[in-house]
């Protein structure tokens, strides 16, 4: 071991012999005085047992293991990591003419944990989550565009939000190799704009993507209301599915701007479509019961930590109380909850209790989660983050 040495308290190895990959605070006797954010360091137990090798930081998780065992992190080091992260992508069949947009990368889920890279045909968009990945940037970037099979030639760095601010990084977003070509990307056949340089999360939230397809065969002569609609996702599905009408809901401008502009991408002048930029519960408020028929239920994270969890429930069921007093008989309800803090326990029963609300007649078509190439590591149930239900509303 040529690392700094963390030494754990006696009897707080059993989470780690489990290969969950964080180190607690609370499980750390000893360490360096001149340890800092993002240095390599190996972790033993109280009696010198080497376990693994992670990266350092300061906060409640003091470390997130890389690998059990010995390793050196360096370029090769992540060149394989990435390239077992490509291999899963290939047998998914992400890569197509008909599909560019996935995530490669979703950090503990690929062993990489503080890492997250989303891929928009020749541009990879990488964010840092933890300060030794901010510092391993340059080599990420490099073994990226080495990889088989997968031909990126820019790379984008988009930390800036991400990163701890109490390790005073200043990240800057910004091309790491290659620059701007295009921004439009494929998913399955539908093509979208995608904004890295200031939109939310990489550009586009491409977790949806399997439960877009679902709602395409739900479409059909129904009229879609698509609330947080962000970039439009749903909407555009919807209308390839033959849906009457699609209104596309944001209380950001912006992001209207770009839901109109991924509509007419893909179905330029089409009456079908309209938008507005409004806030999500006013604009359920006012609307008048049974106008639609198939509702979409997306907003963004309600608790990003466990201390809003309380007040994130009852967020999710006032909402859902919202759509079930207003959608049609026969309606379809897609609802979901992006909280990583909030389990698929509380959000149905937060359903549950909205359904039992409105006294209307509510079945389980469909349970949701992420997609494949959002991975759950078997021994990180924590990566387990969206959850989703389709609804019958007699």
């Amino acid at each position: 071991m040529s690392n700094p040495i963390i030494t754990l308290k006696r009897g707080k190895e059993d989470s780690l012999n489990r290969f969950h990959p964080w180190v607690f605070s609370g499980a750390i006797a000893s360490m360096p005085n001149n340890l800092e954010e993002g240095d390599i360091v190996d972790v033993v137990t109280h009696d010198g047992r080497h376990i693994g090798v992670g990266h350092y930081q300061i906060g409640s998780i003091m470390v997130r293991i890389l690998e059990f065992g010995t390793a050196t992190i360096n370029r090769e080091f992540f060149a394989t990591r990435l390239a077992e992260a490509l291999r899963l992508r290939q047998a998914l069949r992400l890569n197509r003419d008909d599909n560019n947009a996935y995530r490669l990368v979703h950090g503990e889920g690929d062993f990489l944990p503080g890492l997250i890279v989303d891929i928009y045909g020749n541009t990879a968009v990488i964010q840092a989550h933890s300060p030794g990945m901010h510092f391993a940037r340059t080599d990420i970037a490099n073994a990226l565009t080495s990889l088989e099979g997968i031909d990126i030639k820019n790379v984008y760095y988009k930390s800036e939000t991400t990163l701890p601010y109490k390790a005073h990084l200043d990240p800057q977003n910004d091309y790491l190799i290659g620059g701007f070509e295009t921004n439009v990307a494929i998913e399955n056949g539908l093509k979208f704009h995608v904004d890295w340089l200031k939109g939310q999360k990489t550009g586009f939230f491409v977790d949806q993507r399997d439960n877009r397809s679902l709602l395409e065969h739900f479409a059909r002569g129904r009229r879609v209301l698509n609330m947080f609609c962000y970039t439009g996702g749903f909407s555009f599905y919807a209308m390839r599915g033959g849906a009457e009408l699609v209104h596309s809901v944001d209380s950001s401008a912006k992001a209207i701007t770009l839901t109109d502009a991924n509509v007419e991408l893909n179905f330029p002048g089409d009456a079908r479509h309209k938008s507005f930029a409004e806030d999500a519960f006013k604009f359920l408020d006012s609307m008048e019961k049974d106008s639609y028929d198939l509702i979409v239920l997306d907003p963004p994270a309600f608790a990003k930590h466990r201390s809003a969890l309380k007040n994130a429930l009852r967020g999710y069921q006032r909402l859902n109380a919202k759509a079930f007093e207003k959608i049609s008989s026969g309606g379809i309800l897609f609802t979901f909850s992006c909280s990583q803090a909030v389990n698929k326990d509380q959000f149905r029963l937060a359903v549950f209790s909205a359904a039992a609300q409105s006294r209307r007649k509510v079945r389980i078509l469909h349970q949701l989660t992420q997609p494949a190439d959002h991975p759950i590591n078997i021994y990180h149930p924590e990566g387990e983050y969206l959850k989703g239900l389709i609804l019958y509303v007699e």
